[in-house]
């Protein structure tokens, strides 16, 4: 039988795709992740209690170069374990010291935890949910507040992130390219580099907040395997590839650290760890139902966009069984939730391992279920616009009472309200007229009318009175001695970022009235002063409710 004449190439030609759409995608994403995460990391000086502290460590290990040990103001500091300091120490040698070098770490740390849940997101469920989770979670409150954190909790949540990608793999949750399937010797040196990967990345999870990352990792598995039933799947994870890989990456700095420090294991292990998770020793004591207000808070601007997602997604489990692999990410997000639940000591970092997987199931949820459900999901936005309009109007009408001890950041808030109003009706609005890409474009635009205006604003708004890094200053513009420099009742936060910027230990006044000293302080005036010294004070100018006063203190002669 004769073969037919191969066709010519030019009688059916092969239809042309514009790159057109996926470069314009790619500017927009990168454009928002620059724009979220890298931006205006220095705009407020470093704040609360840990901040100032983990920097000053930082700093420490970059100037020693003693990178085993992390130490405060010259003393073993064991409360945390060293990959926030090794990445801030080095991002301090690159940089110099500064805010930004403080909290850079954090921001890489968050657009890797961002690139690889939308990995996973484009190998089981396609191109467009991967887009959906680049534009939505960089977006999401959560994300922004702790990208710009100098702290361990976005280094935690991005490393075991980018661990539970490789225990997909080994699970046999994501498709198998097609040499995989059909060479052995393939899927044998693929199954090798995943274990690597998996202990390389856990490893990494546990230097950043300790054996937490293993039972976040295994908690997830195992659940995945009850609910799934397929427990043989789950050996592979504990392929001598991934066991040998996390401990040349761990168990190093964990070894030596014991060996310097005698006392390394009973303060870092029983009481950072066991004791914080069961006991109330640390004082962080929440309400069992805490974290049910901080995930919604997590994901704005985008709550009624979850809410709607977790109702129509119990409503579409009713209907039939989910994929294994949305059930694994639906027992990494859960799992995460209960385990800190059921900890004694709550704080909002905490939750953040969780927020990259319910990002995904909320970004599943609009590629899937909207199509059918464009309506109910538009008039959540809608109504949420609404809810905005309403605290809006209200800040403008009653800001002595509705804010209070923030007015003098109203600016801010009210652009922030803006931002929520807009992000939210233009979604509404163009996904009811079933335009799903042009509503989520339209969402994320203001953000960068946004994020500009944040930056002209900080000329009006003092943003900088949130952080000590005003009163070092105004101790240095007054050329106080800073040997005779005392506090007096600082609050932690208070205390620990003038510590910083002034590169010292302030010392607790000791009421001595034989020595002539500059008291920094919240709690004393001069009219409280021992009797037997002359007092000036010494008023430090700032625009918040809280006076800080300098008191010099001269004895009597």
């Amino acid at each position: 039988m004769e073969s037919p004449s191969p066709t010519p190439s030019h009688a059916n030609p092969r239809p042309k795709t514009s790159r057109t759409p996926a470069i314009l995608w790619t500017i927009l994403i990168c454009a928002t992740l620059y724009a979220c995460y890298f931006t205006h990391l220095d705009a407020v000086g470093l704040v609360g209690p840990d901040e100032p502290r983990y920097a000053w460590i930082a700093r420490d290990m970059a100037e020693s170069a003693d990178f085993i040990t992390p130490r405060l103001y010259g003393k073993p500091w064991f409360e945390k374990p060293p990959l926030y300091y090794w990445s801030a120490a080095l991002s301090f040698k690159l940089f110099g010291i500064s805010e930004t070098s403080a909290r850079l770490p954090s921001a890489v740390f968050a657009l890797l935890a961002t690139f690889a849940i939308a990995w996973l997101a484009f190998r089981i469920y396609g191109a467009e949910t991967a887009r959906w989770i680049l534009l939505l979670l960089p977006t999401s409150a959560g994300m922004i507040g702790f990208s710009h954190a100098a702290a361990t909790d976005m280094p935690f949540a991005a490393t075991l992130t980018m661990a539970m990608l490789p225990a997909a793999v080994l699970l046999g949750l994501i498709p198998a390219s097609r040499l995989e399937r059909t060479s052995s010797s393939s899927y044998t040196s693929s199954t090798l580099l995943m274990g690597v990967l998996l202990g390389f990345f856990l490893g990494l999870a546990t230097l950043a907040k300790g054996p937490a990352a293993i039972i976040l990792c295994a908690g997830a598995v195992f659940f995945w395997a009850l609910l799934t039933k397929r427990w043989r799947d789950t050996i592979r994870l504990l392929h001598p590839s991934a066991i040998i890989s996390f401990g040349v990456t761990a168990l190093p700095w964990y070894i030596l650290c014991a060996i310097r420090n005698p006392d390394f294991f009973r303060v870092f292990i029983i009481e950072h760890n066991f004791k914080r998770f069961l006991t109330p020793e640390f004082q962080h004591i929440q309400p069992f139902w805490y974290y049910t207000g901080i995930i919604p808070i997590a994901f704005l601007p985008w709550t009624a966009i979850l809410l709607w997602a977790l109702f129509a997604g119990v409503k579409h489990l009713r209907r039939g069984p989910l994929s294994s692999s949305t059930i694994f990410v639906l027992c990494w997000s859960v799992f995460c939730i209960a385990f800190f639940t059921i900890s004694v000591s709550k704080l909002p970092g905490y939750i953040l391992p969780a927020v990259p997987p319910i990002g995904l199931l909320l970004a599943r949820a609009c590629t899937f279920l909207a199509p059918s459900k464009r309506w109910p999901l538009a008039l959540s936005s809608l109504l949420f616009s609404a809810l905005c309009t309403a605290a809006f109007l209200a800040s403008l009408d009653n800001s002595e009472r509705f804010l209070r001890n923030a007015v003098a950041f109203k600016p801010v808030i009210v652009l922030v309200l803006l931002l929520f109003i807009v992000a939210n009706l233009l979604f509404g609005i163009l996904l009811a007229f079933r335009l799903r890409s042009a509503a989520l474009i339209a969402a994320v635009l203001p953000f960068f009318l946004a994020f500009r205006g944040f930056g002209a604003m900080t000329q009006f708004t003092p943003l900088s009175v949130l952080s000590s890094r005003y009163i070092a200053d105004q101790v240095r513009a007054d050329q106080m001695p800073l040997a005779q420099l005392r506090s007096f009742k600082l609050r932690r936060a208070t205390l620990y970022g003038v510590n910083f910027y002034l590169r010292l230990e302030l010392q607790e006044w000791n009421r001595d009235p034989s020595d002539e000293v500059y008291v920094l302080t919240e709690g004393l005036h001069c009219y409280n002063k021992p009797a037997q010294m002359n007092c000036d004070d010494l008023w430090i100018e700032q625009e918040r409710l809280d006076v800080f006063d300098v008191l010099h203190l001269t004895p009597k002669k």
